[in-house]
């Protein structure tokens, strides 16, 4: 009996295949990133991200608000800071604060990139397939697969996020857990660009590599 994404039940043509499941991944990334963008949008649009980081002991996490429509308001109980709304317990807030997000506004930009990222995936998984599909060579060669998903996705990415949680996220949540105001708090590009602004937080990177070396 075939089943749905049986590719076999199509075609037997093993590059055929092939093609069709490398595209699938880029879909699949695509709603990954879709996903993310609305978490973001969401947390941006219709939460208290913003007052629950300037006090994060006595006002609750919130990003529900339940319209009131036949009464269904009631629902929503008060969370502190002068905001109603369903308590959230997923602990987006905790990985937004982690992550070094300190303003709706980063929330939203941080949708928009998601939701370029997600038209991006959607035109690599067409253009692998329609304009540039790869070889069944190029599939069978093991060296350039673990090239491709190693050094490319694992490594770059390890690298970036490692990247951002040295100069951006410890930075502010250092910051943060001094209780300066979120508002006052510099902008995360700051602390990539003006080495001496990270200095004053963490002395050795005045010294460059100097502390590496034998």
């Amino acid at each position: 009996m075939q089943k749905d994404g049986d590719f076999d039940g199509h075609t037997s043509d093993l590059e055929e295949i092939s093609r069709k499941v490398f595209s699938a991944h880029f879909g699949q990334l695509s709603i990954i990133f879709l996903w993310l963008s609305g978490m973001y949008f969401h947390g941006a649009r219709f939460s208290n991200y913003e007052a629950w980081l300037s006090d994060p002991t006595h006002i609750g996490p919130s990003a529900q608000v339940v319209w009131p429509i036949v009464g269904q308001e009631i629902l929503n109980g008060d969370v502190g800071g002068g905001f109603r709304g369903i308590q959230i317990t997923s602990g987006f807030f905790q990985i937004w604060r982690a992550s070094g997000i300190t303003s709706e506004l980063q929330l939203y930009c941080t949708a928009i990139g998601a939701l370029v990222f997600a038209a991006l995936m959607l035109f690599a998984g067409w253009f692998h397939y329609h304009k540039a599909a790869p070889k069944l060579a190029w599939f069978q060669d093991v060296e350039s697969m673990l090239n491709h998903h190693l050094a490319g996705l694992l490594g770059l990415g390890s690298l970036s996020w490692a990247g951002h949680q040295v100069h951006v996220s410890l930075p502010i949540n250092q910051f943060l857990n001094a209780g300066v105001d979120p508002k006052e708090i510099p902008l995360p590009h700051e602390f990539i660009l003006n080495r001496d602004l990270l200095a004053q937080l963490y002395p050795s990177f005045a010294e460059g590599a100097t502390p590496f070396s034998p």
